[in-house]
């Protein structure tokens, strides 16, 4: 199923970017039609705007050398071909091709959009509603900008991800985690759809209709009023593990879409004004709770924090395209920059009132948020990325520690969450039910991802031993004497 619905897709992605080629070329069986090599460099071409060496017969040797070509060029690119043979190319084996062009596909496509987002990465997340849900994406530090660009392969995802969360947040109920089953009620398409083009779609139908019906529906309208290609099938999507590229492939197409609307420079300064004036209230606003409800309970607290984060992120509504503004530093004016300013300091307090809050929780729920918080952010961490595969393995085994260790506890701290006893000898409540639920979500999230982690914890580790493994064998490519001194020589490694 996952390699139908890959072919598939890919396949309609390539012909959105070749119908851009002259001449335009339309891919029938992608297995087949990529063994001569000329599909490969065609779509290379239009990606880079380079012209490619070719050549232009259909022999075997021309088409060995064509997807030579091809290699060598996306090679010069410093992308990282692993397992990608020509032999198994000509050959048209699935899982390789499929492998190339997902390559080709996350380097010009997704990494590209993905850069234009950076000056938003190094801020933290537009979406406010995450701070008081503990989200990681929130509330711990921001990357610093030297790491982001050096592990674009991982923030790029990331980028991608927070940037579908900055759009649902517009619409409350719609929550983005991932690229898989967040995608499946069709929802969250509709959503970005919804802040892309108001009034295209009527979120609150759309709630009481099946997920088949509103995929449909999202995946019509984005190709009628938006251009966009229909990668998907709602068949495609609605099932309980949907392809994780399949749908960052077609995400990334509503970005392009965003990044591709125009708008004027007066329009947006004026915008920048409203801008400042609405998050200087908020300052305002922020600064004037936080001395009212300095001596009152945690529950009244943090309940004042709902309420205000309510308010906020409805507020902020019309002000999320500025707020998120893909310029440069180079290219923002003097408004821009005190507007950025100011946001990161309105963020920045918000965050620390509700680290302030997570830290007053009655016992032992304190414990578990510490906890949850621990567990959030080994989960939202960047892989480890060094050259030396010693070391690979060393910082992979000490993660994979920590995260047993932290799970080990996963039940026990679950326990006690669910018979906690919601009140004081007064009967009063201690926690706002709220954050109880919210409490209850992030173990279910934490569960469901679990797995997922620590696969790719190990996958990682074998990953590092298999480069290491094939190192020693390059290096031991001679004769080392007698049949003892090779064992010998094996066991000390």
């Amino acid at each position: 199923q996952r390699e139908f619905t890959q072919k598939k897709t890919f396949t309609s992605w390539i012909n959105s970017i070749l119908a851009k080629h002259t001449p335009p070329y339309v891919v029938s069986d992608l297995y087949t039609d990529i063994q001569q090599g000329h599909l490969l460099l065609d779509l290379l071409e239009v990606l880079s705007g380079q012209h490619l060496p070719r050549e232009k017969g259909f022999n075997t040797f021309q088409c060995r050398s064509n997807i030579e070509n091809a290699l060598t060029f996306l090679k010069s690119r410093s992308l990282k071909l692993i397992n990608i043979h020509v032999a198994d190319i000509i050959e048209g084996k699935p899982s390789i091709v499929l492998g190339l062009i997902w390559t080709i596909i996350f380097h010009f496509h997704i990494e590209e959009l993905a850069r234009t987002l950076a000056c938003t990465y190094n801020q933290p997340s537009l979406d406010c509603s995450s701070a008081v849900d503990s989200s990681p994406k929130a509330s711990r530090p921001a990357k610093k900008s030297a790491k982001i660009k050096e592990r674009w392969k991982m923030s790029a995802t990331k980028a991608l991800l927070l940037w579908a969360q900055e759009r649902c947040s517009l619409h409350g109920s719609v929550s983005v985690t991932d690229f898989k089953s967040s995608w499946r009620s069709g929802l969250a398409f509709l959503a970005i759809i919804q802040t892309l083009r108001p009034g295209l779609v009527d979120l609150e139908k759309a709630k009481a209709r099946s997920n088949k019906e509103n995929l449909k529906e999202a995946f019509r309208i984005a190709e009628l009023e938006l251009n966009i290609p229909r990668l998907l099938e709602p068949e495609d999507v609605d099932i309980v593990n949907p392809d994780e590229k399949s749908i960052m492939t077609y995400v990334a197409q509503f970005l392009q879409y965003s990044k591709n609307l125009p708008e004027s420079e007066e329009d947006m300064q004026e915008k920048v004004r409203e801008a400042m004036g609405w998050l200087a209230a908020q300052e305002k606003k922020l600064a004037q709770l936080l001395v009212e409800t300095e001596n009152e309970t945690y529950y009244q607290k943090y309940k004042e924090m709902m309420s205000f984060m309510e308010t906020f992120n409805q507020e902020k509504a019309p002000f999320l395209p500025v707020l998120s503004s893909k310029r440069g530093e180079a290219e923002l004016s003097e408004g821009q920059q005190q507007m950025r300013e100011e946001w990161d300091k309105v963020i920045s307090q918000i965050i620390e009132w509700k680290a302030k809050l997570d830290q007053m929780l009655p016992s032992p729920l304190d414990s578990i948020e510490a906890w949850l918080q621990e567990v959030e952010r080994l989960q939202a961490e960047d892989l480890p990325d060094l050259q030396d595969p010693f070391k690979v393995m060393s910082a992979f085994r000490e993660i994979i520690v920590i995260f047993k260790g932290l799970m080990d506890c996963f039940d026990s701290h679950l326990d006690t969450l669910q018979s906690f006893k919601n009140e004081d000898e007064k009967n009063v409540p201690l926690v706002l039910p709220e954050k109880l639920e919210e409490m209850k979500r992030r173990f279910s999230n934490i569960r469901s991802t679990n797995p997922s982690t620590f696969l790719e914890y190990h996958d990682g580790l074998c990953s590092a031993i298999a480069n290491e493994v094939k190192l020693k064998l390059n290096i031991w490519d001679v004769k080392y004497g007698a049949k003892e001194s090779v064992e010998s020589l094996l066991e000390n490694w």
